[in-house]
């Protein structure tokens, strides 16, 4: 199947050809940052993680995210689904792929990451980490390929697939699982020292990964013959209605547990994000920005006259992916480093270089995405003629 990845329009292979690009040019700037050092980000002493794991952190969601198509589909028998559960897989892959380029990028020297398997470490969960991102890689590039070869072939995927299938369910909840127990198992850093963080992550993940599908599947019906379906779409708005709106009541309950019990360490990470402390508030509009685009996604979702009209769903997809994304890809990890375990203000602020290795990063998984795709829809354009 991999030879209609290669065939296409001119459009499609001017977008590939501009991914390329921009891949290029993240992958210069990365030897510069191979050989220079990870001196050319704004990371400090103070802030050991910037943009790389905050990249990491949101795409793990929506790899994620997959399980909400997948479960409703094998084990409620929603066949509605059928005919984009093949797009949840390859998304999932996709957003794997740029997870673990986003660690190999931050780790400075790449031949680190051998280190985890030369010299495993059961009681780290960097170890397991490790093992869910990989596995679930691999289980989603497993089932995606058989169960499309087989829907290609017109027969029924092979019987080995149907436990690779139910396996993955469990395995994407525990790799935003781990991935939140990751920074909730430090105990010097109080923003991240919470409970309901791993709750936290997943809320947002089954409304960002969702609604990046909502919007993928509204360009796949405008720029191919495949129409991925109007109640396919309604459905995954409902259900990211419900994972934004659980977003937002976590997010309320941190607030209240941290300005109700005012501990200053707790209290010091919140005020920073949405206040500024001690003159420093470099995040503050984001955040708010964040806050604003949630809430406007909540009512835009909540009103079914809205949700029902896909002009609009779209605006209030965009609102929800952006809103997570700044509240987990830039507030979740700078909110924990800065201030410090000392209360000292260092803001970190990412340069240009890593901007540009990250658009690097996205660049190669949208390649991934697309030449997935590009395979899945053929085949279903395929069958329907």
């Amino acid at each position: 199947m991999l030879e209609l990845a290669l065939k296409g329009s001119k459009r499609y292979y001017g977008w590939m050809t501009a991914l390329l690009a921009v891949i290029g040019v993240g992958f210069g700037c990365y030897l510069w940052q191979l050989s220079f050092g990870l001196g050319i980000t704004g990371m400090s002493r103070d802030v050991s993680w910037g943009f790389y794991i905050a990249q990491f952190t949101f795409l793990v969601g929506v790899a994620a995210s997959a399980v909400m198509l997948v479960l409703p589909y094998y084990l409620h028998n929603y066949k509605a689904f059928g005919k984009i559960t093949i797009l949840g897989e390859f998304l999932a892959v996709a957003s794997v792929t740029m997870c673990l380029l986003f660690i190999i990028v931050d780790l400075g020297q790449p031949m680190r990451a051998l280190n985890v398997i030369l010299y495993p470490t059961p009681n780290s969960i960097l170890f397991w980490d490790m093992i869910v991102l990989n596995g679930y890689l691999f289980l989603n590039i497993v089932i995606g390929w058989q169960v499309l070869e087989a829907e290609r072939n017109s027969v029924a995927p092979p019987a080995w697939v149907k436990p690779l299938i139910y396996l993955s369910i469990p395995w994407a909840v525990s790799i935003h699982t781990v991935t939140a127990f990751l920074y909730c198992g430090l105990p010097g850093r109080g923003f991240w020292l919470t409970a309901i963080l791993a709750p936290r992550f997943l809320a947002s993940a089954f409304a960002a990964g969702p609604s990046f599908l909502i919007l993928l599947c509204l360009i796949i019906r405008k720029l191919t013959k495949f129409d991925p379906g109007k109640e396919q779409i309604q459905t995954l708005a409902k259900i990211v209605t419900y994972g934004i709106i659980l977003n937002v009541f976590f997010l309320l309950c941190e607030v209240f547990v941290v300005f109700y019990s005012k501990i200053p360490e707790h209290m010091d990470h919140m005020k920073y994000l949405y206040l500024g402390l001690h003159g420093h508030g470099v995040l503050v509009p984001w955040m708010w920005t964040s806050v604003g685009l949630m809430l406007t996604s909540i009512i835009l979702l909540v009103n079914p006259i809205t949700r029902k009209n896909e002009s609009v769903l779209a605006v209030a997809c965009l609102c929800v992916f952006f809103g997570t994304w700044i509240d987990k890809g830039l507030g979740m990890i700078s909110g924990g480093f800065v201030p410090s375990p000392l209360h000292h203000v260092n803001e970190y602020v990412p340069t240009l270089p890593e901007i540009i290795i990250t658009l690097g990063v996205y660049a190669t998984g949208f390649l991934v995405l697309t030449a997935l795709f590009k395979m899945a829809i053929s085949v279903k354009e395929e069958l329907s003629a």
